[in-house]
């Protein structure tokens, strides 16, 4: 299945507070000072209204979810153009909200006419009082902060309302101010280094804010709509689209991953296995770039507020060469600062993105066991080396055929597949692989939005592999990683270990508008449409729900914050007809329920498991508290602490052994620090070669 990478065009969440909705009188700040608003007002064109009513005709007609457009539809698209205008409730006031109220109910008709009144209107409303926030952030920057005063500030704003008078949101403003200032101040900054900082960051914002034009606020619009019907469905403007096909894919060279903007940061969508950032395991998807240097030495250039185009040649260069970054994690600790990280640019070999395996050892009720490891990244696939029948083409399923075949010569008692952070890949591999460990039968269930179902299944009646086998998936396993380890899982087949996966069950496909508009001059984008869903072969699907694994251990991400089940839009979980397919005998619920017995005496009596389950609490708990001091001392105090518990978290993130390119742990290779996930689904393993022997 092929694998669609969608980006969307840089889009600052800000918006005014109007005198009324039409206002573009001079705009009133503080007393004495008036700001000139922008004189020309963006305007739809004539192409972008055709485009509205289509994306509205084919999302409603073809998309997976049948929805109608209704006043029920329309009020959702509303919130969530509010919500991309101002994510953080800090330029509307309360009666701006209201003052656009009247369109909350009209949108379902006004994308069904080709209406961009609604969406324009606000924005431009938005340009004019940017620049009265503007001002009274530079008025700001000009006063010195007094981090003396006893007062706090909640980074959190997603439950604040709006604020209700241009006293209360300068209030706000200088609480925002005076916490990014603190921050900086806490990094062993010096007083003019923070202002300066401060200015430019700022003077980032203007120049992004300058370059928002019409096509910008046309894409913000429709994926507020679109989003609405599941969060895998965009709109890509032209300019968007293009940049995905240019810059998006030169990305991929220098450190290996792929960047998209967020708001004020430059966020991670996805680390391409093999590459520094994925062997680093110091990046990660959904980390924020606040700043890149070049060198061991160069200068820490703040890139908050910039295009991503612009953030990718910073990080770009030639092989060898240094490059650090800046990097907020997406469960940071209120408070916690920035962490540096030092990357060396490379070329990413497509080797290094591959399948690799090495034996740990494990001991068991005084017995020792070998667990053969087989790691897999991404399900690859060359298709193009598949369609010229070419001998030893790459894919998963060949290695890890091979490994397999290595690690049985090696006479391992167990073997473990690692899927943790593999985000999925092709299908066919998945089925594939599924038919290395099982006899020929059906590996997943693909359903139409009509209803119609097709089974797709493993033709191949050997089996590679039919010892004790553990699957290890972690929050951000997906898709083909989740059709894989649903069919382990209900074929009875092996034990699926770690934290419950992130529940993507569903089909995307990309659609050209130009096709569907053929007499249109201009370029009219690019819809990415959810089509089809994934079922497993007993009938439930894996959307939303995921893969629950038959052992779950402790974990940091909860299913509120991350995966499927955190996106309000997200398809359903549901069930259909199961499919005929025949269980294996080795793992029924009796071994399960002693396997779990087991796991759990090690949860209350291993100092290694004990320490980290408490580590996890307490990450938990220090993430719940989203208000921090704005005075000096007590906020050094909180930052302090706020490290500890990063610190304590860093313990139960994912090591692997350094691996050459032949798939072998490297002889020379650094001691590398204990894997604990990896080691207790090694010692479950044992667990069940023992519950089965005896």
């Amino acid at each position: 299945m092929k694998k669609y990478l969608v980006t969307l065009v840089p889009v600052l969440m800000l918006s005014f507070q109007p005198d009324s909705p039409s206002s573009s009188a001079p705009l009133k700040l503080l007393p004495g000072r008036e700001v000139t608003a922008p004189t020309e007002d963006l305007k739809p064109s004539v192409s972008q209204e055709k485009v509205e009513q289509l994306v509205a005709k084919l999302l409603t007609t073809y998309h997976y979810r049948k929805v109608r457009l209704n006043d029920s539809l329309s009020s959702v698209v509303w919130d969530n153009y509010l919500k991309e205008v101002d994510n953080n409730k800090t330029y509307l006031l309360a009666s701006d909200v209201a003052a656009f109220e009247k369109y909350r109910y009209q949108i379902d008709d006004a994308l069904v006419n080709g209406d961009l009144t609604a969406a324009y209107e606000l924005y431009n409303v938005f340009r004019k009082r940017y620049q009265e926030r503007s001002e009274f952030v530079k008025d700001q920057l000009k006063k010195p902060f007094d981090f003396t005063a006893d007062e706090t500030f909640n980074t959190d704003r997603d439950k604040a309302s709006w604020p209700k008078t241009i006293e209360e949101q300068n209030d706000l403003w200088r609480k925002i101010l005076k916490n990014q200032a603190l921050e900086l101040k806490l990094g062993n900054r010096k007083d003019s280094a923070v202002a300066a900082t401060m200015t430019d960051r700022y003077k980032n914002l203007d120049r992004a804010i300058n370059r928002i034009k019409s096509p910008e606020v046309f894409q913000m619009y429709m994926n507020s709509f679109a989003e609405a019907l599941d969060p895998h469905t965009n709109y890509l403007s032209p300019t968007s689209a293009d940049r995905f096909n240019q810059e998006m894919s030169q990305s991929l060279e220098g450190i290996g991953a792929l960047l998209r903007e967020d708001g004020d940061y430059i966020r991670i969508t996805e680390v391409l296995p093999g590459g520094p950032a994925f062997k680093s395991k110091l990046l990660n998807k959904d980390d924020k770039i606040a700043g890149v240097a070049q060198g061991d030495n160069g200068q820490m250039v703040n890139v908050m507020n910039w295009q991503v185009d612009e953030v990718v040649k910073l990080i770009k260069g030639p092989k060898g060469t240094v490059v650090r970054l800046q990097v907020i994690s997406p469960n940071a600790i209120a408070g916690a600062p920035p962490k540096e990280i030092r990357l060396v640019r490379e070329k990413i070999k497509l080797e290094e993105q591959r399948a690799k395996k090495e034996v740990i050892d494990i001991t068991d009720n005084g017995k020792p066991f070998k667990i053969g490891v087989i790691n897999i990244p991404m399900f690859y696939r060359d298709f193009e080396g598949a369609r010229k029948r070419e001998e030893n083409f790459s894919s998963t399923t060949s290695d890890v055929k091979k490994f397999v075949e290595e690690l049985k010569a090696e006479k391992v008692d167990g073997i473990v597949i690692d899927l943790r952070d593999n985000g999925g890949g092709s299908l066919t591999e998945a089925i594939n692989l599924t038919g290395l460990f099982i006899p020929k039968g059906p590996v997943v269930q693909v359903r139409e939005s009509t209803g119609e179902t097709e089974v797709y299944t493993d033709p191949d009646p050997s089996v590679t592999y039919d010892g004790p086998l553990a699957v290890l998936v972690n929050r951000f396993s997906a898709s083909a990683s989740e059709i894989f380890a649903a069919a382990i899982q209900d074929y009875k087949r092996g034990i699926i270990v770690g934290g419950q996966t992130f529940g993507k069950g569903t089909v995307q496909t990309l659609i050209d508008l130009n096709q569907w508009l053929p007499k249109e001059p201009e370029k009219a984008g690019q819809v990415k449409m959810t089509i089809q869903k994934f079922y497993r072969i007993n009938g439930s699907s894996t959307q939303h729900k995921g893969v629950t694994p038959d052992i779950e251990l402790p974990s940091g991400f909860t299913a509120e914050e991350y995966g499927e089940s955190s996106q309000p839009s997200a398809l359903p979980w549901d069930q259909i007809s199961s499919t005929r397919y025949e269980v294996s005998r080795g793992l029924d619920d009796k071994v399960l329920s002693r396997l779990r017995d087991r796991f759990e005496q090690r949860l209350k009596s291993d100092p290694e498991l004990k320490q980290l389950a408490q580590d996890l609490a307490d990450f938990k708990k220090a993430k719940e508290n989203t208000v921090v001091s704005l005075q000096e001392a007590k906020r050094r105090k909180e930052r302090e602490e706020a490290e500890r518990k990063r610190a304590a978290a860093n313990k139960v993130s994912q090591m692997t052994a350094p691996i050459d390119e032949t798939g072998t742990p490297s002889p020379n290779a650094p001691k590398k620090k204990k894997d604990l996930y990896l080691n207790e689904a090694g010692r479950i393993l044992a667990d069940y070669i023992i519950a089965v022997n005896k």
